[in-house]
């Protein structure tokens, strides 16, 4: 049976039931399983023709021990995936001779946090109910992560979701698909500062156990280990589309918070042949001066039009270095405070010289150029996320035969002024958004005061009345 640790070694070993309520580590770590799941050439060939939700309940299973049975989950997977509107649910498209994207964007908010989240609302659903609980969910977003958050705990009786947004730092479409939802177990925060204020703070409040345990505080965002863990399906479901498990693949992966690269990482691990991780980013490049020169070091946070990446402070980042450190607690934990108080620290390029991290950045020019040369030369609308993959993919492979596979991270549509500046094409929403511009908006603008949130988050959570 899988069980997990934290990336700091202090807290204690949990199932996966209490890793998904649980969120963050007791002791500020972050959740990862003791041992990873082991696929064989075989079973990887056996998903070839599967659906992706019998894909999914195969590749998880493992990681469930006996919180689920196998009936169970495999229920949940076919409700979680029939709300996408692809029958594949995660198709791919070929763009060149050699080079595809993987379309992420068919869930309910467009964007690819629906292929977790969905599972997620469901896990919730399944473990509160059978413990009689309720929970209070607080998550920080960069953008995609909270829609897609909202959408799959709205009207939920167990939970209240209150979800962190830095003001006038996300797309409109963004802002509007989490604002525009009108449950009353919903709360949008609007804090008055960038995605990693917003981020610090939630990890405050975990690191707060007076308040986490008053409030019962869980969180969705790819701090939970169950996020991470369903992204990696699609890292299988695609390379066996394109001939896994008898050629290694690559993939280019638009990266801010570093928990969708670090799902394709955990794929590796599991057994699926990988030739290259590449690790994309804009302007804000901390991940990518790391992987270039072993130096993690935070500086500010320039608004780009990519949003979603526009961010410092990697959370997923300390459950690879947990690994690149051997899984050596103690020296995570001393990193992580050097960061805090140094702002960055330095590891051997030796350690990552072994991996099969490649990583780049892409400036907005060539964003724009990107997103206008892939409509003239694939037809293909892309959104400036994946555009960033895109170009940082061509510019960061190496020679090889793998096919190489960008992550489509956002429909076009959720950035609808940078496409239209790029191309003269302004994307339309889809039939089930059309009228998200008409629709009422309900938020709370906060200062960047961890003080004033939490006394909000107190005075709302339905929790404390049932206590």
């Amino acid at each position: 049976m899988v069980r997990y640790i934290s990336t700091r070694g202090k807290a204690p070993v949990l199932n996966f039931e209490e890793v998904v309520l649980t969120g963050l580590a007791r002791d500020g770590g972050l959740y990862v399983p003791e041992t990873w799941p082991q696929f064989s050439e075989g079973d990887i060939r056996s998903l070839a023709g599967m659906s992706y939700a019998d894909a999914a309940a195969f590749l998880l299973q493992p990681f469930l021990g006996d919180s689920i049975s196998a009936q169970d989950f495999g229920a949940m997977t076919q409700k979680a995936y029939a709300s996408f509107s692809h029958k594949a649910v995660v198709p791919i498209c070929q763009l060149g001779s050699n080079e595809f994207l993987m379309e992420l964007y068919h869930g309910p908010t467009l964007a690819f946090k629906d292929v977790a989240l969905q599972l997620l609302g469901f896990l919730y659903d399944h473990f509160l109910a059978r413990q009689g609980r309720r929970v209070t969910i607080i998550g920080a977003t960069s953008g995609d992560t909270g829609s897609a958050a909202i959408e799959a705990c709205r009207g939920r009786d167990a939970v209240d979701i209150f979800i962190l947004h830095p003001l006038d730092r996300v797309s409109e479409v963004q802002r509007r698909q989490m604002t525009t939802v009108q449950d009353a177990n919903v709360y949008n925060i609007a804090v008055k500062g960038d995605f990693d204020d917003c981020q610090a703070m939630v990890k405050a409040m975990f690191n707060d156990h007076g308040f986490r345990d008053e409030l019962a505080v869980s969180a969705v965002n790819s701090i939970n280990w169950a996020r991470v863990m369903a992204q990696i399906v699609y890292y299988f479901t695609v390379g066996v589309s394109l001939g896994s498990p008898d050629r290694a693949i690559s993939f280019s992966v638009p990266s801010g918070n570093f928990g969708d690269v670090y799902a394709g990482y955990a794929a590796s691990k599991m057994g699926l042949p990988i030739d290259q991780l590449i690790v994309a980013t804009n302007r804000n490049d901390i991940l990518s001066r790391f992987f270039n020169s072993g130096e993690y070091r935070k500086s500010g946070v320039d608004p780009t039009m990519s949003p979603s990446m526009d961010i410092q402070v990697s959370s997923n980042f300390e459950r690879f270095l947990f690994d690149l450190y051997g899984r050596d607690g103690e020296v995570v934990r001393q990193l992580m405070q050097k960061l805090d108080s140094d702002g960055g620290f330095a590891v051997n390029m030796s350690l990552l010289n072994e991996g099969v991290f490649s990583a780049g950045r892409c400036d907005e020019e060539e964003t724009l150029r990107t997103i206008r040369q892939t409509l003239i030369e694939s037809v293909k609308l892309v959104d400036p996320h994946t555009a960033v993959g895109l170009a940082v993919g061509d510019k960061c492979r190496v020679p090889s035969t793998a096919p190489l596979v960008t992550l489509s991270t956002a429909h076009p549509a959720k950035f609808p002024d940078a496409v239209e500046k790029a191309t003269g094409e302004r994307p339309a929403l889809p039939k089930h958004m059309a009228d998200l511009f008409q629709r009422p908006e309900r938020m709370t603008e906060l200062p960047n005061d961890i003080a004033v949130v939490k006394s909000f988050i107190r005075e709302h959570s339905r929790i404390l009345g049932t206590v």
